[in-house]
């Protein structure tokens, strides 16, 4: 979209210094580059755990349990956004707003980091989510989770990868157009576990790639972070962009989705969540969306309000 990655950046040197005032707790969970400084009330805390079993930090995460203690919680993976740009953000990973919530309601939250679009191009970033997800399962007993519900959220690229792991439960080797790609990935040592989730959470995610241009007088700037994400130009490999569209996975089978999108976000238009919310609930499937009169690009998106609506979406996908 037009000057989309400048804005982002400016964005981000902007909350460096102000999103402690900006949003109540830390709230805002983009670029990476300062860390918030959050305590969270928690059990038990691990940071920079390796779920791929290499040296690299972009295949950590901190794991976070909360404060009551039980035999097992349910998980939630929430993914940092950054554009597709940072490979080292979870520390800056929404830990005031959603995390918090989260751990109140009894969550376990695992933050991870992934690949950016600079290290490896799509579908590695989403390949590396899936890891994080097949590691949850086969590190269960060790961090105490509860396997019987997986689900993943995000802001912004965050937004989206929680998104397309909501669409592609089961997809691995696949083709889109003429685009082959491996979805699943081969990252870690937990190849064998399943990468399914049960519901994913949406905050201002770019989820229609090939339309990133349907806001009101928004259109592809040069070297957008789409771009650098494929590598390539949607005028010279559209398929490439369809590939990271929720558009090429999406069924009736996909599991449940809330979404959350500002009206004024002037970085990833609302009419990306809009989309996306008509398109899950043309098939059926279970989803709701909140989408706020004067929400920006995560300013004015964690209200108390919001994030208690996600946790009861969570909360009834679990009961049913």
């Amino acid at each position: 979209m037009k000057n989309y990655l400048k804005m982002v950046l400016m964005g981000a040197a902007m909350f460096a210094s102000a999103s402690m005032v900006a949003q109540p707790g830390g709230g805002f969970g983009g670029f990476g580059g300062f860390q918030q400084q959050i305590k969270l009330e928690t059990s038990k805390e691990w940071k920079d755990v390796n779920y791929a079993g290499d040296e690299n930090a972009y295949h950590t995460c901190d794991i976070y349990l909360p404060k009551q203690e039980k035999a097992s919680y349910p998980v939630v993976v929430h993914i940092y956004g950054s554009a597709w740009f940072s490979n080292n953000s979870k520390g800056a990973a929404d830990l005031g707003t959603i995390v918090n919530a989260l751990l109140k309601a009894g969550y376990a939250v695992v933050c991870p980091n992934h690949r950016s679009s600079q290290d490896a191009k799509w579908p590695a970033q989403i390949n590396d989510i899936k890891a994080v997800i097949r590691f949850i399962r086969g590190e269960a007993k060790t961090y105490k989770f509860d396997t019987s519900f997986i689900a993943t959220s995000g802001f912004s690229s965050g937004g989206h990868l929680s998104s397309i792991c909501s669409v592609t439960n089961g997809v691995g080797q696949t083709k889109v157009g003429t685009e082959e790609l491996n979805i699943e990935g081969e990252v870690g040592k937990y190849t064998k576990e399943s990468s399914n989730i049960n519901a994913a959470a949406d905050w201002s995610g770019p989820v229609d790639v090939p339309n990133m241009d349907c806001g009101e007088h928004m259109s592809f700037g040069n070297s957008s972070p789409e771009d650098a994400l494929v590598q390539s130009q949607r005028s010279v490999a559209p398929d490439k962009y369809l590939s990271v569209s929720y558009a090429p996975y999406i069924d009736k089978n996909d599991v449940p989705v809330i979404i959350f999108h500002g009206e004024k976000d002037n970085v990833v238009p609302c009419c990306q969540g809009k989309r996306f919310y008509e398109s899950l609930k043309g098939l059926g499937i279970k989803t709701e969306a909140t989408f706020v009169p004067e929400g920006g690009h995560g300013m004015g998106m964690y209200a108390e309000e919001n994030l208690q609506k996600m946790v009861n979406f969570f909360d009834s996908v679990r009961k049913k």
